[in-house]
Order: C-alpha cells, then sequence, then structure tokens
C-alpha cells in the first residue's frame, strides 16, 4: 500500500484537479492545518563549514561562499582573517559572487540570484532575490544589470537598479551548460562548458545577439576578459588565451596545458592566476607562449581565486588561503581561513562535535553556543574521514583508505594520533563497544579492532559481507552492517574471534546506514527510505514498517533513533523526522530542508546535528512534536479532500457526504490512487 503521506500528497494533486473540473468547492480549513513548509517542527539554531569555491574582494573584505551561504571576512590583516559576519542559509548552493558597491551578488545554483546588503559588514542582510529558470553558476556585474549563467538557462540579464526588486531585462540561451561570465564593453562572454566560448552583444539588453564563439576543446568553466584578450578555464584543456578584437571572428593566440583541470582565472599585470586544485601562475606578456613560472600546492582544491595587491585569495574546499604572488616564482602562503568543507557524518559528546570532514580531516567544533559553532581544533589524517565515534576521549575515525584512526582529543586544541589499524578495504564507519571497534570496511566487510590498548590496536576478527560494507551499528553481542547491495547483515559478534552471520534482510534499495533501538533495526535504504526491520528473532528478521523520506526518488543515507523517533537525512528530502512509535505505521513529525547532500546525523536531546555534505553541518532544534495534534491535522486535511473528492466524482455539492471516518476517507484515497477499483 502507498503510504498515507504519499497518498495525501498525490490526493492533494488531484483534488485541485476535481477543483480545476467542477468548479470552486471551499472546504472548511481544520483548525490547526498548515501548508507544506521548508521547515516542520524544527528550527535552524547553527551552521559551519560547506565547501568553499568561490571569493570576491573589494577592499578590506573577502566574501567567500560557505556552502549555502555568504561569509565576510575582514583581510584587513590577511595574515589573520577575521570573520565578521554571515547570512543565513540561502535555498540553494553558492557558486559564485560579485561585488559591487555595499552590494554582493550571489550565485546561488538553484536557489536563483541573490542580493546581499554587505555595507554593514558584520550584518549580511538580503536585499532582494531573482529565481531563475534553471541553475545560476555564475555573475557578473555592470550599469545596475546582473549577468547570470544560468546553467541552461544560459545568458539571464537581470535589472537590479532596485535591488529590493529585480527584473529580468532580457536573455539569451546558448549552446551548452553556462558556467561562468563576464563583461565589457558591451560584450558578455559566457563559459559555455562543452559550448566553449560564446559572445553576446548586450548592448541593448533586452535584446541580446551572439556575435561570436570559439570552441574552447575542453569545458569552458570560467573566464576572465583583459583588453581585447579572453582567457577561459578549460578544465582538463587548460588556460585558452583568445582574441577577440574581432568579436565575430574570435582567434586562439596561445594555450598553457596545466597538469590537472582548469575552473578558475583572474589576470592582473601581464599574469593570468589559475585556481587548478592548487594555484598556477601563468606569465601571459607574451599571449603566444604563455608560461608557468610559479605554483602553490593549495591544502585543499582549489576552484576560484582573486588576486588584489600582491596577493591571491583561493577559494579551496576547506577555506580561504591568502597567497603572495608579489614574487610570482616564490608563491608563499600568508594567511588562511579554514572550515569543516564537506561533511560526511559527525559525532557529539558534551559541548562538542566531531565532524568527519574526508579529506579536510576530523574537525572539533564547540557547540556551546550552538547558534554560534566555533572550530575548537582539528586534525588532518593520511586518509579522508567517512565516520567517528567517541569514547572515553578519544575519537575513533574511519578514515576511508586510512583505515581506523585513534585521536586523543582530551585536549581539543591539539589532537594528537595516538594509534592506527590499516585495514584491508575502505573504512567508511565504525562503532565502539566496550573495548572493541568495530569498522564497517566497504570491500573489507566487517573488521573488528581490539582497541583496549589505543596505542596498539590490533585485529581479533573480521566477516567478508558479500557486499559494501557502509555502516554498523552493534547492539546486545550482534553487529549490524549496513551493507548495500548486500542487503543488511546481521553478525553475530559474541566471539569476536569468530564472527559468525545469523542471517540477512534483503532491503528493496542499498543499505546505506543502520540504527538499532530495542528489538528494531531502522535502515537508511538510499532510494527506498526508512526501512523498519524486526529483529526480535535475529534469525528470522522481518519488515515491520517503512516510510519514503522524499518527495522525488531520494537519497536516504543516515540514520539515528532517539524517545521514538528516527532522524533520517534525505540526500534529496533532507532531514525527515518520523514518529516510529507504531513501527508498523510511521509517520512523518517534522521535516528541515537542507540544501547540499544531508549523509549523516547525530541527535542530543532536542539537538540534531546534520552532516549536511557540501553545505557543511547544520545544528537543528526539535520543537513541540504533539503527535496527537498531528494526527488531528491529518484527519482535518483528509476530510477536506474526501469533501472535495466526493463532490468532484459525483458532480453534485448538494449531495449529502457519507458519515466521515479515517477508513473511508482511506478506502477513497485508494480509489484515487489506483489502489482499487472504483465504485
Amino acid at each position: 500500500r502507498i503510504p498515507i503521506v504519499k497518498k495525501l500528497k498525490i490526493a492533494s494533486m488531484l483534488a485541485a484537479l476535481l477543483l480545476a473540473l467542477v468548479g470552486p468547492v471551499v472546504p472548511v480549513q481544520a483548525e490547526g492545518e498548515t501548508p507544506p513548509q521548508k521547515a516542520r517542527n524544527m528550527e535552524l539554531v547553527g551552521r559551519i563549514g560547506g565547501q568553499t569555491t568561490a571569493v570576491a574582494v573589494q577592499g578590506h573584505y573577502a566574501y567567500l561562499d560557505e556552502g549555502a551561504g555568504l561569509t565576510v571576512l575582514d583581510i584587513s590583516d590577511p595574515t589573520n582573517p577575521v570573520v565578521l559576519g554571515k547570512t543565513p542559509p540561502l535555498p540553494g548552493m553558492v557558486y559564485d559572487v560579485a561585488v559591487e558597491g555595499g552590494l554582493a551578488y550571489v550565485a546561488d545554483g538553484y536557489g536563483g540570484l541573490h542580493i546581499i546588503d554587505v555595507s554593514d559588514p558584520a550584518n549580511p542582510t538580503e536585499a532582494g532575490s531573482y529565481d531563475t529558470p534553471a541553475k545560476t553558476n555564475g555573475v557578473a556585474v555592470a550599469g545596475g544589470l546582473a549577468y547570470l549563467a544560468d546553467g541552461l538557462g544560459g545568458l539571464r540579464i537581470i535589472d537590479v537598479s532596485d535591488p529590493a526588486h529585480p527584473t529580468e531585462a532580457g536573455s539569451y540561451n546558448t549552446l551548452g551548460w553556462t558556467y561562468g561570465v563576464a563583461v565589457a564593453d558591451g560584450l558578455a562572454y559566457m563559459a559555455a562548458g562543452i559550448g566553449g566560448l560564446h559572445i553576446i552583444d548586450v548592448s541593448d539588453p533586452a535584446n541580446p545577439t551572439e556575435v561570436g564563439s570559439y570552441d574552447t576543446l575542453g569545458e569552458a568553466n570560467s573566464v576572465a576578459v583583459a583588453g581585447s584578450l579572453v582567457y577561459v578555464a578549460a578544465k582538463d584543456s587548460g588556460l585558452r588565451i583568445i582574441d577577440v578584437s574581432d568579436p565575430a571572428n574570435p582567434a586562439e593566440v596561445g594555450s598553457y596545458d596545466t597538469p590537472g583541470n582548469a575552473y578558475g582565472v583572474a589576470v592582473a599585470g601581464g599574469l593570468a592566476y589559475l585556481a587548478n586544485g592548487d594555484l598556477r601562475v601563468v606569465d601571459v606578456s607574451d599571449p603566444a607562449h604563455p608560461a608557468e613560472v610559479g605554483f602553490y600546492d593549495s591544502p585543499g582544491w582549489a576552484e576560484s581565486v582573486a588576486v588584489e595587491s600582491g596577493l591571491a585569495y583561493l577559494a579551496d574546499w576547506s577555506g580561504l588561503r591568502v597567497v603572495d604572488v608579489s614574487d610570482p616564482v616564490h608563491l608563499a602562503e600568508v594567511g588562511a581561513y579554514d572550515t569543516p568543507g564537506y561533511v560526511w557524518n559527525v559525532a557529539v559528546a558534551g559541548d562538542l562535535a566531531y565532524v568527519a570532514a574526508g579529506v579536510n580531516g576530523l574537525h572539533i567544533i564547540d557547540v556551546s553556543d550552538p547558534a554560534h559553532p566555533a572550530e575548537a581544533g582539528s586534525y588532518g589524517t593520511p586518509g579522508a574521514p567517512m565516520g567517528v565515534a567517541m569514547a572515553g576521549g578519544l575519537a575513533y575515525v574511519a578514515d576511508d583508505a586510512g583505515g581506523l584512526r585513534i585521536i586523543d582529543v582530551n585536549d581539543p586544541a591539539n589532537p594528537t594520533e595516538v594509534g592506527s589499524y590499516d585495514t584491508p578495504g575502505w573504512a567508511e564507519s565504525v562503532a565502539v563497544a566496550g573495548s572493541l571497534a568495530y569498522v564497517a570496511d566497504g570491500a573489507g566487510g566487517l573488521r573488528i579492532i581490539d582497541v583496549s590498548n589505543p596505542v596498539h590496536p590490533a585485529e581479533v576478527g573480521s566477516y567478508d559481507t558479500p557486499g559494501w560494507a557502509e555502516s554498523v551499528a552493534v547492539a546486545s553481542g550482534l553487529a549490524y552492517v549496513a551493507d548495500h547491495t548486500g542487503g543488511l547483515r546481521i553478525i553475530d559478534v559474541s566471539d569476536p574471534a569468530h564472527p559468525t552471520e545469523v542471517d540477512s534482510y534483503a532491503t528493496p534499495g542499498f543499505p546505506q546506514g543502520v540504527a538499532v533501538a530495542g528489538n528494531l533495526a531502522y535502515v537508511a535504504d538510499d532510494i527506498d527510505g526508512l526501512r523498519i526491520i524486526d529483529v526480535s528473532d535475529p534469525a528470522h528478521p522481518a519488515e515491520v514498517g517503512s516510510y519514503d523520506t522524499s518527495d522525488t526518488p531520494g537519497n536516504a543515507y543516515g540514520v539515528a533513533v532517539a524517545g521514538g523517533l528516527a532522524y533520517v537525512v534525505d540526500g534529496i528530502g533532507g532531514l525527515r523526522i518520523i514518529d516510529v512509535s507504531d513501527p508498523a505505521h510511521p509517520a512523518e513529525a517534522g521535516a528541515y530542508d537542507i540544501p547540499g547532500f544531508p549523509l549523516g546525523v547525530a541527535v542530543d536531546g532536542d539537538m540534531v546535528y546534520v552532516a549536511a555534505g557540501d553545505a557543511g553541518m547544520y545544528i537543528l532544534r526539535t520543537q513541540s512534536l504533539d503527535l496527537d495534534a498531528l494526527q488531528k491535522e491529518s484527519r482535518g486535511y483528509l476530510e477536506c479532500l474526501h469533501q472535495t473528492a466526493y463532490d468532484g466524482f459525483y458532480g453534485s455539492p448538494s449531495l449529502p457526504l457519507p458519515a466521515y471516518d479515517t477508513g473511508a476517507a482511506s478506502d477513497l484515497l485508494d480509489t484515487l490512487t489506483g489502489e482499487t477499483s472504483p465504485p
């Protein structure tokens, strides 16, 4: 049967169709009924981190994207960038930023264009926004107009003369997916991916027309203009230098094939600065023969660069790097602002959150003031932390190819590694019980590590699961492994030297995460949402309930259970709180739509910590979850739908409605959704 919540969604669309067919039928709105919204019974308290992929500099300030928001930094002392202010989360992920006057223009991905008033850098506030038809990847501003590279939406020209009420002035559909844009002398230069470089005459913004184009061979990702030359960062084709003195006939005059992918480019003083994962400085004083003169190996992955007064500012996924380029041959980092970057998972102990931040290592976040989380310390592991568990002042880190790392975090400002164990696979997740660490090791299955002496951890047992061990939970001598294509595996670890499989359960999807409470295992089953498995008899596990966590085909990746509620993070559906007090009939009790790609979740009292992938870490608070009121709301909604659907089917609003009960309404919805034959 279709879950009741999905049934309600389908029925609401059908009811709207029926209303269009039979004319207005106005049911009485049930008391307490609320429309769909971004947050339900959840409130955002704070956030930190997120991938940093765009930077702009003006005067003493750097404007850095941080996941789904904009961070303003004081760089008057470039050796010590200081955060002045951050915007609240924007609807999408930030991909580019341009600053003019006291306004920052933010390319917010699927969130369109957002205009931020930064006249008070400590309190950046939204002045206006414009929802574009596609994905806003790049932005340039000139003469009261914002020029947007809008993915498949091509070039969008937005009149921002009144920033509170931006309006579209014109548009042009280019060939290819547009990533970047630069504007000079009435021409817009579009970096259009595999479509190369497109040159658009925007002298009449209401009627932009293409005047020329050039195939850059690689994917044109970013563009800069200096005089009659255009510099294109063309990913695997490196830097392409195009003469546009005759824009109808652009011609390549030189190129430089960087060892990697060129993502971003800035030009100043006869030098091109390429964000190439690292920083490459190329002498273009003779554009026909560009030559690399300097190199800086960024600790993260640099995708954007801005240059000002002998300094290069790099957005490198993990924060901001300030590099002295006054001597382009000998580059040196002089300052940095570090963030956790991409957050894979999180564990909480006391006032500290321990963040598994992939290639950015382990980050320790002070959450004593959850509205203002602050980094307390970090540790760079040799691999890429995917999961973390806490026990006795030690952080046990599943470090992907780096195996298991054991970090002493008693002094969070100075974490130190005390021991490690190189697992044979890729450590994805870890659980600790007593003196044993249980590692979900990807292709290596389940590994059981004795950590009674954390300085010398040793493997005592293992079990080769048939799939890819993604996650593990341990309870009452049993290890529950989310094994992707292998389903849920239940392993008896009462004798850790000889673990044996008790049984398994083939879920309809691909298990990514698992939590156990009482006699139930809760499985985050990727595209098939939450599955609730009765494991009271572990030799015969059986599904007792399920819940679809996303409005669209989603990706349920992580789950935590506390107080009769399952907290599920869905890469597309955000955070979903599911009432599992009746496991046979789980129902949504709360939700928060998070940009990025949420992967992990931890719960501490009424606080929920979400590892939101490229959006960083979100800290949310559960509001009052009055389940009786929620049930009343659902009944009221059903009544409205029942009346509307009945009137629509029988064509006589004057006919008496049969005595209402939930079963009758549900049966009618069965008919509407095709589960039973019409009467």
